[in-house]
This record gives C-alpha cells, sequence and structure tokens, in this order.
C-alpha cells in the first residue's frame, strides 16, 4: 500500500521558499500517527526543510545529487529505487514531499491521506489536482480551529477507485 500524506491550503498549495506554509500541531500529530513505524519517501529539499531524520521511520531520500549525504538517512536516485527499498521494510510506504515527488507518485499511489486547511496562503509548490474519476473520497474528518491551531482542517482519505 502506497500512500501519499500531504497538507494543502485551499489553492492546493504546500509549500513557499522551502518551507510548509503553517504550524498545525494536530496536522503533525495526526502525521506522526499514521508514519510511525513505517518507511517514508522524501525529496532531497523537503527533507533539508525537515532539518533531521522523522524519529521511528526509515527516512528515504529521492536525490539526483550525486554527491549529497546525511547520516541517518537512505539515499536512492529515483522513485522507483526508494520504493524497492521500502518494500523490503514494510508494506504500508508513504510518501511525504514534495511537489515534485508527490507529481511522481500520484498514478502509483494506493491511497492519499489529505489534511485540507482552510487558509489561502500564497503558495510556490502545489499538489496534483485529485480526479474524482480516479480518486473516491472514503473519510472525512472535521476540526475546528483552536488556541495551538490556526485554521479549521479536515483529514481526509481518498481511496483509488479499482477498474473492474
Amino acid at each position: 500500500m502506497i500512500t501519499i500524506v500531504v497538507a494543502i491550503g485551499e489553492n492546493s498549495g504546500i509549500g513557499s521558499d522551502n518551507q510548509m506554509l503553517w504550524h498545525l500541531p494536530k496536522d503533525l500529530k495526526h502525521f506522526k500517527e499514521i508514519t510511525s513505524g513505517h518507511p517514508v519517501i522524501m525529496g532531497r529539499k523537503t527533507f533539508e526543510s525537515i532539518g533531521k531524520p522523522l524519529p521511528n521511520r526509515t527516512n528515504i531520500i529521492i536525490s539526483r545529487k550525486n554527491d549529497w549525504f546525511e547520516e541517518g538517512v537512505l539515499i536512492v536516485g529515483s522513485i522507483k529505487e526508494a520504493i524497492k527499498f521500502a518494500k523490503k521494510i514494510d508494506d504500508d510506504i508513504f510518501i511525504i514531499g514534495g511537489g515534485n515527488i508527490y507529481q511522481q507518485t500520484m498514478d502509483i499511489a494506493d491511497r492519499i491521506e489529505l489534511t485540507t486547511v482552510k487558509a489561502n496562503i500564497e503558495a510556490d509548490t502545489f499538489f496534483p489536482e485529485i480526479d474524482e474519476k480516479i480518486w473516491k473520497k472514503t473519510n472525512e474528518v472535521f476540526h475546528e480551529k483552536d488556541e495551538k491551531n490556526q485554521y479549521d482542517l479536515y483529514f481526509q482519505t481518498y481511496e483509488k477507485i479499482k477498474s473492474e
């Protein structure tokens, strides 16, 4: 099972200047709950924006830079290679960004765990459109903004529609 995990704004924005657009503890907790104990695949820039390997997960970083090295992570050159390694570790694999990696994995993913943030913040990186002929929303949970979370948000699950 390959799952894309992403938080998007109302304009499908996911980031700006290689940074997330918001800090929402409720979303970060949700992300940790679903990805803990599993391999996570991300691009080098996403990893650099996080700044360190995510604990209790095998961090697989896709980079085209041959001379790039980081302690505590597995570095590969392609999505295909990343998935090959991840499958040796666990059947549940999580794609966590960024925009280019999401674009490349939409066709091979089985599920999308989407957080929709009720905010329209200027972004320079966007999530691809979710085609409702291919994806079906199977779950949605609403969370109202509060003193720690600046925006309303929805946790949504999309499953790929199986062709007959």
